[in-house]
């Protein structure tokens, strides 16, 4: 065990080694092309990650096939273009947005859009009058099935304490500043519920074909740090 850890860190410094020769030769030929990145060297959190999950798979821990479905599954399969396609639908759809606020697991389902994590999804709606936050108070609890992974600002101590203690303050560092008379109302996700908010559809959108509102719906949107906005241009996507 311990030679072949020997191994992958050798060719792992072998291989950051020849990167690093390969930029300098590039830096020093002024017909080589200067836009591509430098950083070839992985860092040493990725090294340490390749190294462990090496390990894991030679002790029979961990299948590298189910990793590789994981992976894959995360940068295909879930993420913030879901829930888009699942708010462009409940703004076009009347009949589908009954069912989203009335079981959304099950409509959400309807997209095609299944996890184990997502059984016990709730999704709250915004208007000119409510305005929905959506936090995790005891850590990082998140929709994955519709939001893919939580962004680094959801999980941090600083926003995971004010949401609940100056939600309009948060809201303010994201640019969001809302009318005095908008109620506005904080979830705290949890391992057994999680949150998903469906924004205000903005006005001037009602020519907008479903996939043209999609693009318009963004991750934070969604969490309610932010509103569902036109492009600045006032054209359509």
């Amino acid at each position: 065990m311990e030679g072949t850890r020997r191994s992958f860190l050798k060719a792992a410094a072998t291989a950051a080694g020849a990167a690093a020769n390969a930029d300098l030769v590039g830096a020093q030929d002024p017909g080589e092309d200067q836009t591509r990145g430098h950083q070839a060297v992985p860092s040493d959190l990725a090294l340490r990650v390749k190294s462990l999950e090496s390990l894991l798979v030679e002790k029979g821990l961990v299948d590298s096939a189910a990793l590789d479905a994981l992976i894959d599954t995360m940068e295909h399969k879930v993420g913030p273009r879901n829930g888009a396609r699942v708010v462009a639908r409940a703004w076009v759809d009347p009949a589908y947005k009954k069912r989203l606020l009335e079981n959304a697991p099950a409509a959400i389902a309807e997209l095609g859009y299944t996890s184990g994590q997502g059984e016990h999804t709730l999704v709250v709606e915004n208007s000119h009058t409510v305005h929905n936050l959506v936090v995790c108070t005891l850590c990082s609890c998140y929709p994955w099935t519709v939001l893919g992974l939580p962004p680094v600002w959801y999980k941090s101590a600083p926003y995971r304490s004010r949401a609940v203690i100056d939600p309009r303050g948060i809201l303010r560092e994201f640019g969001l500043q809302l009318p005095a008379d908008v109620e506005l109302r904080v979830w705290d996700s949890t391992a057994e519920l999680r949150c998903l908010v469906l924004p205000e559809r903005p006005v001037g959108t009602e020519t907008m074909t479903e996939e043209q509102l999609a693009a318009l719906v963004t991750r934070d949107a969604m969490v309610g740090v932010a509103k569902v906005t036109l492009p600045t241009s006032g054209g359509t996507p």
